[in-house]
């Protein structure tokens, strides 16, 4: 079951999923808008800024031509910048000429709609372009699947023929793919666990040992499933590989960039500092400020993300902020 897949998004993601799917023997197309980031990854086989030390595959082609990255294919996969995803989704549904399954692997939340991705997907692309819409997620460094270590993601979407062909499609020794019918839940745990990734950094920042991260992450995983439900998502998908897992390797690993920010605005360093010296794209910023306008709408309690929102937008100290976090009122564990 060979397919031609187009992948757009040259980041380490969308790289270490690009060479997932050819070590299966898909053909894969890889589609980004910087022209010399294409000619490297065509001439050199390597996408050193993303993925430094590793080599591509030479049958994985690079492509600025979003028209020539897609035709013909079968799957297309997003891997962009959440706030990219309508632009390139707008562009993409121009140029498609036939119906095919269109899957996601970011995580994130639209500015001001706050929409899901696949949401904002489902409105840019018509229905007779679009199969079925897929959400790729889990617990996963690209990092780490870039040189084949163990990984195990899920594939969501309402369409469960849809969900088994992308399973297919990245199942292998290495890398194993659940499938999940609750779509809302396996994105808006992949979205909000940036936030409590950011809080975990903070904490290692500041010098708090793994008492006050574990603490923050079961208080911070209550605070999505929160949320979550409230937008029709199943509890269960929460305690599974998008909630949990998604949130465990987000909050204690140097390789998540949320943790990695979050740990510079724990050493005094402030928003723009930390965003400069990051050099690639942190969801969690825009995600806190997302999630904390859903929370306010819907009136649910997030103190967690509500902090977080404090110190990246209204310059909170974020030693305050802990202390304020520890010493509210006494309340059940729910």
């Amino acid at each position: 079951m060979l397919k031609k897949i187009a992948v757009l998004g040259a980041g380490s993601w969308g790289t270490a999923l690009s060479m997932v799917l050819n070590e299966n023997g898909h053909e894969v197309h890889l589609w980004g808008n910087n022209v010399e980031q294409m000619k490297e990854i065509n001439q050199e086989h390597s996408n050193a800024h993303y993925l430094p030390d590793i080599r591509l595959n030479e049958k994985i082609k690079g492509y600025t031509d979003l028209k020539a990255a897609v035709q013909g294919v079968d799957v297309i996969l997003f891997v962009v910048p959440t706030k990219a995803t309508r632009t390139v989704a707008k562009e993409l549904a121009a140029v498609l000429d036939s119906p095919v399954v269109i899957a996601h692997a970011s995580k994130g939340l639209e500015q001001e709609s706050h929409k899901r991705i696949s949401e904002v997907l489902e409105e840019e692309i018509p229905a007779e372009k679009r199969q079925a819409v897929v959400v790729l997620s889990g617990p996963s460094h690209a990092e780490e699947v870039a040189v084949k270590d163990i990984t195990t993601i899920t594939s969501a979407s309402t369409n469960e023929a849809a969900a088994k062909l992308v399973q297919q499609l990245f199942m292998n020794q290495y890398f194993r793919v659940y499938t999940n019918e609750d779509i809302i839940g396996v994105e808006l745990g992949a979205a909000l666990k940036n936030i409590i990734a950011l809080g975990a950094g903070a904490l290692h920042g500041l010098g708090y040992g793994d008492n006050a991260k574990a603490a923050l992450m079961t208080r911070g995983l209550a605070e999505i499933s929160r949320l979550g439900v409230a937008f029709g998502a199943e509890p269960l998908t929460f305690i599974g590989l998008s909630g949990v897992g998604d949130l465990i390797v987000t909050c204690t690993s140097i390789h998540s960039r949320n943790w990695r920010a979050g740990n510079l605005l724990g050493k005094g360093h402030n928003l723009d500092e930390v965003l400069e010296n990051m050099g690639m794209i942190v969801e969690g910023v825009s995600t806190t400020k997302a999630a904390y306008e859903l929370a306010e709408q819907k009136g649910i309690e997030m103190p967690i993300t509500e902090a977080i929102y404090d110190v990246l937008y209204n310059k909170a100290d974020v030693k305050m902020v802990v202390s304020n976090l520890m010493t509210r009122d006494g309340k059940s564990e729910d």
